[in-house]
């Protein structure tokens, strides 16, 4: 198998391309030899290996290969058996741990008083009840404000498209 080669000489920096050898350059020429063609058996081989990694990490090939199915975790919670604690702000120098048992629906509060340095019961409430309640408590607009006016904007509305109007 011939190989083609390109000979590249240069003196001060002017190259000129010299197609056969005739002479041999003198000690003053830069030579760059360059290899036309050949073999790129590596180069593809590179490319299939690349080609390959990428599936394996886009797939995720592990043991559950080609599996598309996305399965739910159990994630850790904040509490156990049903009682969740957090930390909040109750005013501008005090601050608070208010739990919460969802099990027998109560919510209380312990305010840290850092001169004792010990945690006091501020506040207790169960809201067992709480839900059945709809309009307690609350300012304008009510529940039922709303409603009306939600209402009010889908009926304007029904009668614009009614008319034509976008």
């Amino acid at each position: 198998m011939w190989r083609t080669w390109t000979v590249l000489t240069g003196v001060a920096g002017k190259l000129e391309k010299m197609e056969k050898l005739d002479r041999l350059p003198e000690k003053s020429d830069r030579v760059i030899v360059v290899q036309a063609g050949g073999s790129q058996a590596a180069l593809w081989v590179v490319a299939g290996l690349l080609a390959v990694i990428a599936t394996v990490l886009i797939m995720r090939w592990d043991d559950r290969a080609f599996s598309s199915a996305a399965y739910a975790q159990d994630v850790p919670r904040a509490g156990g058996r049903g009682i969740y604690a957090f930390t909040g702000q109750l005013s501008k120098t005090s601050y608070g741990l208010f739990m919460m048992d969802v099990d027998s629906s109560t919510v209380w509060c312990y305010e840290y008083v850092p001169q004792r340095r010990r945690l006091e019961l501020v506040a207790a409430r169960s809201w067992h009840f709480d839900r059945y309640l709809e309009e307690y408590n609350v300012t304008s607009p009510t529940p039922a404000e709303v409603a009306q006016l939600v209402e009010k904007q889908r009926s304007n509305r029904t009668l614009d498209l009614q008319a034509g109007s976008p």
